[in-house]
């Protein structure tokens, strides 16, 4: 029990489960009921079991990650999270990456699956994720703002990949219902809404967890923005993009507004706009490790009510 409580740690499950409840509702929140329901139950090609498999794969490759993240941090972690170590303290290095090789394959294997059912496009950048994410781990984290963007990008194709699954079934030709057209621009709409938040907030995210790891990183010669730049221009960084994401929140606001979404403009404006400037006030009050680990976890939080704002948009379309 020991050891499967440290695999669920080291992979962090509860990411992870965010991860497929984001994919989860996206598809029956936003893409099923986009699509005309003939259409929809009867030719498209993600049906439930090729979307589940697409879940499991974008699961896979994340949980890999994970693991060889932590595999090459082990030095860094001793400093800035002791009490959280997996790697050497429960769970040997030479199986850390036999972990991450295993996973890593059949999260690929899968990804092999649900191409040819939708688009080679998912398995080649499902490989490309992959590979990004051991280059994160080995170069790109210890390197000012390139690690922080790959993670950023990496979260939205959670979202995105989706949307490529559908539209390749329903726009590999000319001559397609308008109807459909229609319904595969709905679904653009969003999936770049939601690719959007999701890559600002985690952009937000993840320099306030440099500033909150700057101990270990600066002793290791990492190059992340706090240690290059300082912290008080990474608290400004911080606050451009979160006045960046309070507004393009507003714009969404207004627009559910004029079209008579008023529930969803009220949850955005109570779970999203208002907790973000809260946010906003304590990250720059903050001064100690504790105080920006406690940021960090609220922007998790903001994080996770804008994925479950798609269940209000399922009575709207």
């Amino acid at each position: 029990m020991k050891l499967a409580g440290s695999f669920l740690r080291l992979v962090r499950w509860p990411n992870l489960l965010f991860i497929a409840l984001t994919q989860l509702l996206f598809y029956s929140c936003i893409i099923m009921p986009s699509l005309p329901l003939a259409y929809g139950q009867l030719t498209q090609k993600l049906t439930p079991t090729v979307f589940a498999m697409l879940v499991l794969a974008s699961v896979f490759i994340a949980a890999a990650g994970y693991i060889i993240n932590d595999y090459f941090d082990i030095n860094i972690d001793r400093v800035n999270k002791p009490g959280k170590m997996v790697v050497e303290k429960v769970i040997k290095r030479r199986w850390a990456i036999i972990l991450h090789f295993l996973i890593t394959i059949a999260g690929i294997i899968i990804s092999f699956y649900v191409s040819y059912k939708t688009s080679r496009v998912i398995l080649l950048a499902n490989i490309g994720c992959a590979v990004l994410l051991w280059f994160y781990s080995t170069s790109f984290k210890k390197k000012l703002l390139s690690g922080n963007i790959i993670i950023s990008l990496l979260t939205a194709w959670v979202i995105i990949v989706l949307y490529l699954a559908v539209n390749t079934v329903y726009l590999n030709t000319l001559s397609q219902p308008a109807v459909i057209i229609a319904a595969m621009k709905r679904i653009f709409k969003f999936a770049v809404l939601y690719a959007g938040f999701a890559f600002i907030i985690s952009l937000i995210r993840e320099v306030v967890k440099d500033i909150e790891d700057m101990e270990g990183d600066e002793k290791y010669n990492c190059k992340t923005m706090p240690i290059v730049w300082g912290v008080p221009a990474a608290k400004v960084f911080v606050g451009v993009w979160t006045v960046v994401l309070v507004g393009a929140i507003a714009v969404v606001i207004v627009y559910m507004l004029l079209s008579g979404w008023w529930l969803s403009a009220l949850y955005c404006l109570i779970l999203l706009v208002i907790p973000l400037l809260v946010i906003l006030k304590q990250f720059y009050k903050a001064k100690d490790t504790e105080q920006y680990h406690a940021v960090s976890s609220k922007i998790k939080w903001v994080m996770f009510a804008g994925i479950l704002s798609m269940l209000l948009l399922r009575f709207y379309l």
